[in-house]
């Protein structure tokens, strides 16, 4: 198994462009030994990205993931999100404070505005800042942001140092390809695509499954591979059981050809203009 591609961004750290969700981890605590194996079996297979947020699971998630990485942090990179209605310049720096005390480290590689609310992007930059200086966070990013927020954003004071935008991005959910990509390409900014299998609901259309069938292989392995032929983008995928875990990784040994492209094109039309963002 070769390893994983990595992407650098733009402050010159290096991270997997195959990472772990962990959206809707830590919502059952029946669930949640299965959910530690499963982050650490990705950790093993080198997809040591982990992401998460204060919102998922009201923090439980953050806790799953503690409990994944205890005993060796220095091996994963590790983000995590603050809720809009926290996101003033105090409020930033106490969400993150919050948060590093349930993950049980010192330390966010990334740190994301969830989306974008009603508090000033001045603050919020002035609070990713503050957490910058204090070595709470080692960089800093945005999630769900448009072209235009992401415009506003870089005209900000200290706003160019936006490593990350953090979007909705599958075969299904191409509006970004239009104009949001080749922004962030132009800026340096890295996509991470979330929900890259739109939760599973497009795992049945009959052009993915032909696809996958020619390359005996599942069809959320393609949908997975097609998310990351692209350069710049990096995918989180969900998994809670170990089978799930080891057939996201596989989905990097699989290569589309010009046919496949053509046949999901045809399925999953590409954009001809303008979109509004889509979020989950």
């Amino acid at each position: 198994m070769k390893p994983i591609a990595s992407l650098t961004l733009r402050n010159g750290t290096p991270v997997p462009i195959l990472g772990q969700g962990t959206w809707n981890m830590g919502e059952s605590s029946a669930a949640a030994s299965a959910e530690v194996r499963a982050l650490q079996a990705g950790i093993d297979l080198g997809m040591t990205l982990i992401d998460t947020a204060e919102m998922y699971a009201d923090g439980q998630s953050e806790r799953i993931v503690a409990r994944a990485i205890a005993g060796r942090r220095e091996q994963v990179y590790l983000v995590s999100k603050v809720l809009p209605h926290n996101a003033s310049e105090r409020g930033t720096i106490a969400a993150c404070e919050a948060s590093l005390k349930r993950l049980g480290t010192d330390h966010l590689d990334l740190y994301l505005l969830h989306w974008r609310g009603s508090h000033r992007l001045a603050a919020t930059i002035a609070g990713m800042q503050t957490l910058m200086a204090q070595g709470k966070i080692r960089g800093w990013g945005v999630s769900n942001f448009d072209t235009d927020d992401m415009d506003e954003l870089i005209a900000q004071p200290g706003g160019d140092q936006v490593l990350c935008n953090q979007v909705l991005y599958n075969l299904s959910r191409r509006g970004i390809e239009y104009d949001l990509l080749p922004q962030a390409a132009d800026s340096g900014v890295a996509v991470m695509a979330y929900s890259p299998i739109e939760q599973g609901r497009i795992l049945k259309q009959p052009a993915l499954k032909a696809v996958a069938q020619r390359h005996g292989v599942t069809p959320a392995q393609v949908a997975l591979a097609w998310v990351l032929r692209r350069t710049g983008v990096i995918a989180i995928p969900k998994a809670a059981e170990l089978a799930h875990v080891q057939a996201n990784r596989a989905c990097l040994e699989l290569q589309l050809n010009e046919n496949d492209i053509s046949e999901l094109d045809a399925a999953f039309p590409p954009p001809r203009r303008k979109q509004p963002l889509a979020m989950l």
